[in-house]
């Protein structure tokens, strides 16, 4: 983090001393090499943007001009993303002595209640796997990809730190252990569908078989050979079949067959804690966006107000 500003110690018998106060925060976090990658990008950002202003001493108001700024070009996530990081930076030099902490209590950007993302129907995702050509190792791959994501609500993250021994059988039933976003370690598991399980076969001897450690799903390309597939990667597949079978928005990405999972689970009889189960949501208020979205079709207010106007033959 050379590049990045420094801020002026408060309390230091030489004032213009400059310290590198964010690589001193960073090496302080006791948190996982991902959570410190996320926190170091989001802290250059904050750097970039005094550096840009010519501010080396940062007050309240400069925070949330920044935060402001950020609303203007970034999506509402990652206003509060980097808001957060900001906050707990100054929180982290308020404790040290360093520099009083100006960004308390500062808020971030508003949520919308609903998702970002749009969700298939059950006909569209079948559409989707059917107009995957399983005539080659990609095609064997990418169906296998698409079922276990689209059935069980895997995110990207899941599918790439997946390794064979990871799929094993538990009383009647195959399952998948995951390594969830945040989580350390493969201490939870969905349970894969004998169509799922059958894809996944299909194409692991076609592709041959891993040794235990090696990943379930592995690339294909020549500088990666049989190495294992980026998020980037699997986001990649998703969209690119999707457009193959003609469902080609902004809206509709890898993250959507999460969606996909819980919405089709909620139509087809399953209750919300069933579907937070299934998904691993730590929060029962986010599998309820699902339910509460569902309500919302089922409103057919709009359709008595056309039949009020045009007949009931509108309904």
């Amino acid at each position: 983090m050379s590049e990045l500003v420094v801020i002026k110690t408060q309390n230091s018998i030489q004032a213009t001393k400059e310290r590198d106060l964010y690589a001193e925060f960073i090496s302080f976090i006791d948190a996982s090499p991902e959570t410190v990658k996320t926190y170091t990008k989001a802290l250059k950002s904050w750097a970039v943007w005094t550096h840009d202003n010519d501010i080396t001493e940062p007050k309240r108001d400069d925070v949330i001009k920044y935060r402001d700024e950020l609303k203007s070009s970034c999506a509402a996530g990652t206003v509060n993303l980097y808001v957060g990081v900001v906050r707990l930076f100054f929180q982290w030099l308020d404790v040290s002595g360093f520099y009083p902490n100006i960004a308390a209590h500062i808020k971030g950007a508003k949520l919308a209640a609903g998702f970002r993302k749009d969700y298939l129907t059950s006909s569209q995702a079948r559409a989707i796997l059917d107009g995957i050509e399983r005539d080659s190792i990609d095609g064997l791959r990418d169906y296998a990809i698409f079922a276990l994501m689209v059935t069980c609500g895997l995110r990207t993250v899941e599918i790439i730190r997946a390794n064979i021994e990871d799929l094993r059988t538990l009383g009647d039933c195959r399952v998948l252990y995951v390594q969830g976003k945040g989580h350390a370690a493969k201490d939870d598991l969905v349970k894969v569908p004998e169509h799922v399980e059958a894809a996944i076969m299909a194409y692991l001897k076609e592709a041959g078989t891993p040794e235990t450690g090696e990943p379930l799903f592995r690339s294909n390309a020549n500088r990666n050979k049989r190495g294992r597939l980026t998020t980037r990667s699997v986001s990649r597949i998703v969209k690119e079949r999707m457009k193959n079978a003609g469902y080609n928005n902004d809206r509709l990405t890898a993250h959507s067959l999460r969606h996909t999972a819980a919405t089709l689970m909620l139509l087809n009889g399953k209750s919300p804690q069933e579907v937070q189960q299934v998904l691993r949501h730590k929060a029962i208020t986010t599998t309820m966006i699902y339910s509460h979205n569902l309500d919302r079709t089922n409103n057919d207010g709009e359709s008595r107000v056309a039949a009020a106007i045009f007949g009931n033959e509108a309904i």
